[in-house]
């Protein structure tokens, strides 16, 4: 038996949780579950029938699509496992049309960039593993249903096509944090969660400004226990300032990265939290 190569399934999940926990990723089954509802993905498997590397790629309306999971087995890297794949992704996004982006580690970034990948703009993960007191944020109340089209109306702009399906499904993850800031009777923010392998993820966080995005931050962190990540954007050092402030520390950069034109689609002016690099 030979090295196969096929369409990710759902039989396949615990071998992409497994995929995940091998390069201390926080990936847990219903982050994978869904990625497979929203996109699709290709693996390559041993002649064991273990699941040694994946992409997953993730349409979002009819512009682009989130190139998202390229991962290897440790034992399993330098055979181009992580590029053939890498390869079948951008194969299928140019016969949809589809402009690839994809959130790079340092190391993913190298690679990329010999594929024609370009840089646009950065964001870095905080980790928090003590408890920080929540704080009364004026305005600041858990998201309704009457709320999704306000809530849509900032992100499609924010992020640069509709993510409806990925935003109703983390709101449902982590039904704790999935909250809106008003202002004059309107809503001018919101944060949505969700659980994972190692720790929990607060993102995206969407706000019209600072103030905003700082109350919805303080309301949060008394609602959902450590350890924490957070994907915070370059451009926001003073909100970056106030959560170190509460014990978050940096763990790593990422780059948002686009293929066949030179920026990323959306307006991070008000975009303060990704809502991870394997999601967007």
């Amino acid at each position: 038996m030979e090295i196969t190569e096929r369409p990710l399934r759902g039989e396949d999940l615990a071998g992409c949780v497994a995929l995940s926990r091998s390069a201390n990723w926080n990936q847990n089954e219903a982050d994978w579950r869904l990625m497979l509802e929203i996109g699709h993905g290709w693996g390559v498997f041993a002649p064991d029938g273990r699941l040694v590397a994946s992409t997953v790629v993730l349409p979002y309306g009819a512009r682009f699509a989130w190139v998202s999971m390229v991962l290897v087995l440790p034992e399993q890297r330098r055979k181009g496992y992580a590029t053939r794949l890498l390869r079948v992704a951008l194969d299928d996004l140019r016969r949809r049309r589809l402009t690839p982006i994809l959130d790079a580690t340092p190391a993913g970034r190298e690679v990329y960039l010999q594929e024609g990948f370009r840089d646009t703009w950065g964001f870095s993960r905080l980790r928090s593993t003590s408890s920080a007191p929540g704080e009364a944020a004026s305005g600041v109340r858990s998201l309704a249903a009457a709320d999704w089209p306000s809530l849509l109306a900032l992100d499609v702009p924010a992020f640069g096509a509709s993510r409806e399906r990925l935003l109703r499904a983390l709101a449902a993850r982590l039904p704790a944090v999935a909250l809106v800031a008003e202002r004059a009777g309107r809503i001018v923010g919101f944060l949505l969660g969700r659980d994972g392998r190692e720790a929990r993820q607060l993102g995206p966080l969407v706000a019209e400004d600072g103030k905003a995005a700082r109350a919805l931050f303080a309301a949060a962190l008394g609602r959902v226990a450590p350890p924490l990540y957070v994907d915070i954007v370059d451009r926001a050092p003073e909100l970056r300032q106030w959560l170190e402030a509460r014990g978050f520390v940096f763990q790593r950069p990422f780059t948002r990265m686009v293929h066949g034109t030179h920026s990323a689609p959306g307006d991070r002016r008000t975009l303060f939290l990704v809502a991870g690099p394997e999601l967007g």
